[in-house]
């Protein structure tokens, strides 16, 4: 079955809810977890299900996640296998860039055609989950749908900000609505008893589609609508048998700092709600780097990726991404610390040292808490970030606050005695 499948997954658009991350680079390139990108994901759920002809479409700030497709995702010459970027380009017949979701993919069809697949699988690249699309699939199939939109049951609150689904006995899925606020009541579906008890009554799209080959060549060459969660499906409903496949796993959409936050301090629990340590690979490329060394640390509830070198007093609730370097007498607390992309030589210290300058990494006697810190920041000694509810939103020149949450900008440099 899964030779039957071509896989799109969408670069998404500008992320500007996810700023200051997104601003050198797309949503699907934001580091997560330490050492993997967000778009690692989809594409390892790919893999791990046996579908290896994977295509990325990419716009906004888009070298860095091309970069690391090119540098990641190799095949043997015996493989039909490939992860290919289709960027937003100009045509004769098209001057326009893509308008959404499902214009994105109208524009790419050209590209996809000559390959032989009887479905098309649409996947986000800046979701967190793990999912095996077998099953997704062979219920698609069975059931000869048209359509299949996976759905997860979720709570009233939650409803507000998913586009909802009602289901009827058999999984067809009979209407839709965007983000319901008012009369909630008649759009509850039927669910499991345990799923009930939890008051997770409304199936929300997850944004990822099986699509029958002649469905979505008829549906985008013969329809204007740019947006598959607005446009195309609500309107399907109406004319094709349009399948839900209900997942109750670990699933959460990274679209904001809070939930990016949340979804990487999430791994750092006892038993993680995405579980880094399953089975299933989570591929990304892969660095030549040496273990990590913690000399005299405290270390309690942390993931640390490889390369670092830690010296600080205590690290706890934290992700310690690759190369980062912390410097003795300092306290990490409840943060993410995304790492490096290149150790500095033994002169360039010896030169930070001599000047006073801030090194990458973290120096000593710093108390960092609820704070993000991107890439190959650069934070002095005795500096104190001290993220929480008393800080208003803010957007500055070295660092941004959403909700509590300070985040470093990447590259940034926080100088000796920095309180925030």
């Amino acid at each position: 079955m899964m030779s039957k499948v071509i896989a799109v997954i969408l670069g998404g658009g500008q992320g500007t809810r996810l700023h200051p991350l997104t601003a050198t680079r797309s949503k699907p390139a934001v580091p997560i977890a330490g050492k993997y990108r967000l778009v690692d994901i989809p594409i390892s759920n790919c893999l791990n299900s046996g579908i290896d002809r994977i295509f990325v479409l990419t716009q906004f700030n888009s070298a860095s996640l091309n970069k690391h497709i090119k540098n990641t995702y190799h095949f043997n010459v015996f493989s039909n296998g490939f992860v290919d970027i289709l960027a937003a380009e100009q045509t004769p017949s098209n001057s326009a860039w893509f308008q959404g979701t499902a214009d994105a993919v109208r524009q790419s069809l050209h590209h996809i055609s000559p390959f032989e697949f009887d479905y098309v699988l649409i996947l986000s690249g800046d979701q967190l989950y793990q999912m095996d699309f077998n099953d997704m699939i062979e219920k698609h199939a069975a059931n000869k749908a048209d359509i299949t939109v996976a759905t997860i049951p979720v709570t009233a609150k939650e409803a507000s900000s998913f586009g909802i689904m009602k289901i009827d006995e058999n999984n067809n899925i009979t209407s839709f609505i965007e983000k319901p606020k008012t009369g909630l009541e008649e759009w509850a579906s039927e669910v499991g008893d345990e799923i009930k008890s939890q008051g997770r009554l409304f199936q929300a799209s997850m944004g990822i589609y099986v699509f029958n080959r002649s469905m979505i060549y008829d549906m985008l060459m013969n329809d204007p609508h740019t947006d598959f969660g607005k446009e195309i499906i609500p309107e399907a409903i109406t004319k094709q048998k349009v399948l839900s496949y209900q997942y109750d796993g670990y699933w959460t959409d990274i679209g904001t700092i809070p939930s990016f936050f949340e979804a990487n301090i999430g791994l750092t629990d006892n038993i993680p709600k995405f579980n880094l340590f399953d089975k299933r690979s989570i591929f990304s490329r892969a660095r030549m780097l040496p273990p990590s060394k913690v000399l005299g640390t405290t270390l309690e509830k942390t993931v640390i990726a490889e390369g670092c070198i830690i010296n600080a007093s205590r690290v706890e609730r934290s992700v310690i991404g690759i190369r980062t370097r912390i410097g003795r007498g300092t306290t990490i607390e409840c943060s993410y610390i995304m790492g490096c992309d290149y150790y500095q030589t033994l002169e360039q210290l010896e030169e930070a040292k001599e000047s006073g300058s801030p090194i990458m990494g973290i120096g000593e006697r710093c108390y960092i808490k609820n704070a993000i810190l991107d890439k190959n920041c650069r934070v002095g000694n005795d500096v104190r970030i001290n993220g929480g509810p008393h800080l208003e939103d803010g957007d500055y020149e070295k660092y941004t606050v959403r909700d509590g949450i300070v985040v470093i900008k990447k590259s940034a440099v926080i100088t000796n005695g920095t309180v925030i």
